[in-house]
C-alpha cells in the first residue's frame, strides 16, 4: 500500500492514514486502499478490534486532497466523489468490528468526516475537529451535514458546517464528538487499553450491539426496539451467551469463541 500502514498485533489492527507531508490528506488512492483494507480486516474473524489513527503529530486527515477537488470538471464528477467518500464511511459504521479513531491532531472536512463514521472516538489534547468546507464555496460531501446533526444536534450541526469554524478538543468532548481527551504521548495507548478491552468481549454481542445503534439511530422507536429485540433473540442461542452467563455463575473469567 502507497497511502497506509497496517499492523496487527493479537485481536487489535491499526491502520495508519500515511501521507505525513500533506497531513495525511484523504486522495482517491487512499479512499481506495482503506476501503479495501479495512474489508480485509472485517472478514478476518481473528480481528475483534480497529484502530484509525494518523502518521505523525499534527493530523490526524486534515481533509480532502483539494488538488483532486479543484480538477473535477464537473457536477457529476463532484458527485461520483462524494459518494466514494460516503461509501466508505458508510462501510465503516455497517462493519462487523468496532473502529476507535485516535485523533492525532487536525480532523478537518474529509478527515472530521472519517472520524464520525468510526464507533468510538479518542482525541489528544492537540486535536482540532471542523467543517470548513464553505471556506471552500463548497459542502461537506462525505456525510457530514448528516452525522454532525445525528451525532451533535441540528444546532451544532448548522454552526460547524455553516461557519467553518475549527474547535479544540475540551470543546469536542463537551459537545460529544469524542468520548475522551489525552496527552498526545499516551493517545494510542488508550486506543489501544479501549480496543483491546472489546476484544475481549464476545465477538458475536459486539457485532449486534453495534448494528442495533447504528441501524436503530435512523429508526422510528418501535422499529428500532423491534430490531434490539430480534437481535437479542438471536444472541441468546450463541455459544457465547451460554460461556458468558455460566463463567458468570461460576465466577471465572469467559472464553469467548465468537461462535
Amino acid at each position: 500500500m502507497q497511502t497506509l500502514l497496517l499492523d496487527t498485533d493479537g485481536p487489535v489492527a491499526t491502520v495508519t492514514l500515511n501521507r505525513p507531508a500533506v497531513l495525511n490528506a484523504l486522495n482517491l488512492e487512499l479512499l481506495d486502499e482503506l476501503a479495501g483494507t479495512l474489508a480485509q480486516l472485517d472478514g478476518d474473524a481473528s480481528v475483534r478490534a480497529v484502530i484509525l489513527t494518523g502518521a505523525g503529530p499534527k493530523a490526524f486527515a486534515a481533509g480532502a486532497d483539494i488538488g483532486e477537488l479543484n480538477a473535477l470538471p464537473n457536477a457529476y464528477a463532484g458527485e461520483a466523489q462524494a459518494r466514494k467518500g460516503q461509501a466508505l464511511t458508510r462501510a465503516i459504521e455497517r462493519m462487523r468490528v468496532p473502529v476507535i479513531a485516535a485523533v492525532n491532531g487536525f480532523a478537518l472536512g474529509g478527515g472530521c468526516e472519517l472520524a464520525m463514521a468510526c464507533d468510538v472516538r479518542i482525541a489528544s489534547e492537540n486535536a482540532r475537529f471542523g467543517q470548513p468546507e464553505v471556506n471552500l464555496g463548497i459542502l461537506p460531501g462525505y456525510g457530514g451535514t448528516q452525522r454532525t446533526a445525528r451525532l451533535l444536534g441540528e444546532g451544532m450541526a448548522m454552526y460547524l458546517c455553516l461557519t467553518g469554524e475549527m474547535i479544540d478538543a475540551p470543546e469536542a468532548l463537551r459537545i460529544g464528538l469524542v468520548q475522551r481527551v489525552v496527552p498526545l504521548d499516551g493517545l494510542m495507548t488508550e486506543a489501544r487499553r479501549i480496543a483491546d478491552l472489546i476484544a475481549s468481549k464476545a465477538p458475536l454481542a459486539i457485532a449486534a450491539t453495534k448494528r442495533a445503534i447504528v441501524d436503530g439511530a435512523s429508526l422510528a422507536l418501535d422499529d428500532a426496539l423491534a430490531l434490539e429485540a430480534l437481535l437479542f433473540g438471536q444472541s441468546v442461542t450463541t455459544e457465547d451467551f451460554r460461556e458468558g452467563s455460566q463463567a458468570f455463575l461460576d465466577k471465572r473469567k469467559a472464553a469467548f469463541t465468537g461462535r
